[in-house]
């Protein structure tokens, strides 16, 4: 079975780790990737972490960091040189990415299917509302990442095949729990995301004012540092506030190993609530404790191997971390749980073969 992928987030090494289940599965793959992506972070470089089974292709895109305007020019080219059977287009429906991918993909006689993470019943403006109509009607099968993105669609309208499966999960050989963790360090609660508002991590801060000792690792770029660094060189927090920038993805572990708990404390907005919290996985393979707030997808990723407060409420997350500070039974039992849930339901090779099913179903 040769099946194309159309993909920007394939662009995270770490990613790339799915790539390699699929192809290890019997499909004959071929991804299709940008030299880069842009965002609020900055200019994010392809980085080449697992490469073995299938093929890399590098295609220029148009309109790199426009996130509902971008396309490959010339992917007609890859589609006539690799002639596939199925054509997954691993972005939302009312993108132009996928609306162009999925006119080129059934004109050459391919099957297709999207990705979504959307969890909020939005409505847009043409041209995305058709481009969205045109994908809903056509698409062979679709993939959720969400019970709640899942809901969505069906309320748009999509009555074809919908599996929910997560866009990716993580190796637990590379993600895993260190040897052995210092000891002789103050309690080092992190942070890894966009810094946008969003994500919350001012709240972090503002709850970690409250507990003298207690020391936070941001790590992440965004519009909100200049913001958070003023906010850190407060009486109360300072010298207890590190940021790192960011990492490259196959060396997120070694952040992860000097944590004795990831924090998540999204906050929901009118065109945005929390779609999964990756960062949440992947701590919780590295046998770290995690905390998240009630916002979006977060309490059903982390299920009861973590903590959870009411998003937005600094007192109850302070509660939160000032018990796992306290509790080293209850940080170890955490541990322990949030390790056995990332390997029952979320390893790349566990996420490969639910997509490989799909494929095989078209």
């Amino acid at each position: 079975m040769r099946v194309l992928l159309l993909s920007k987030a394939c662009i995270v090494g770490i990613y790339q780790r799915k790539l390699e289940e699929i192809a290890r599965l019997g499909v004959e793959l071929r991804a299709v990737v940008p030299p880069y992506w842009k965002d609020e972070r900055g200019l994010l470089p392809l980085e080449r972490a697992h490469t073995e089974g299938y093929e890399l292709v590098v295609e220029t895109m148009a309109l790199n960091g426009h996130f509902h305007l971008h396309f490959y020019p010339r992917l007609a080219r890859q589609i006539q040189a690799f002639h596939p059977e199925v054509v997954h287009l691993d972005e939302e429906p009312y993108n132009l990415a996928t609306f162009h991918g999925m006119v080129l993909a059934r004109r050459a006689g391919c099957r297709t299917l999207w990705f979504s993470w959307q969890n909020l019943l939005r409505r847009y403006p043409p041209p995305f509302s058709l481009f969205e109509r045109y994908c809903l009607r056509h698409a062979d099968a679709a993939i959720a990442g969400s019970q709640t993105a899942a809901r969505v669609w069906r309320a748009k309208g999509y009555t074809g095949p919908l599996a929910v499966i997560p866009q990716f999960g993580v190796d637990p050989d590379h993600f895993a729990p260190p040897p052995h963790r210092e000891t002789d360090r103050p309690f080092t609660v992190g942070f890894a995301g966009r810094l946008v508002e969003e994500k919350g991590a001012d709240l972090l801060l503002e709850a970690v004012a409250g507990m003298p000792g207690v020391r936070v690792e941001i790590l992440g770029s965004g519009p909100m540092r200049p913001i958070l660094e003023k906010q850190a060189a407060a009486p109360a927090l300072s010298g207890r506030v590190a940021f790192l920038g960011t990492l490259p993805s196959p060396r997120m572990p070694e952040f992860y190993h000097r944590l004795d708990v990831l924090v998540l404390p999204s906050r929901s907005r009118p065109n945005w609530i929390e779609q999964f919290g990756r960062v949440l996985v992947e701590a919780m393979a590295c046998g770290v404790p995690v905390v998240g707030s009630t916002c979006g997808e977060i309490p059903h990723v982390v299920g009861d191997a973590g903590l959870t407060f009411p998003e937005g409420d600094v007192e109850a997350l302070r509660a939160c971390l000032e018990r796992l500070r306290t509790d080293a039974a209850l940080r170890a039992e955490l541990a322990r749980r949030g390790r056995e849930r990332v390997l029952a339901h979320y390893t790349h090779a566990h996420i490969a073969a639910q997509t490989v099913e799909v494929y095989r179903s078209l």
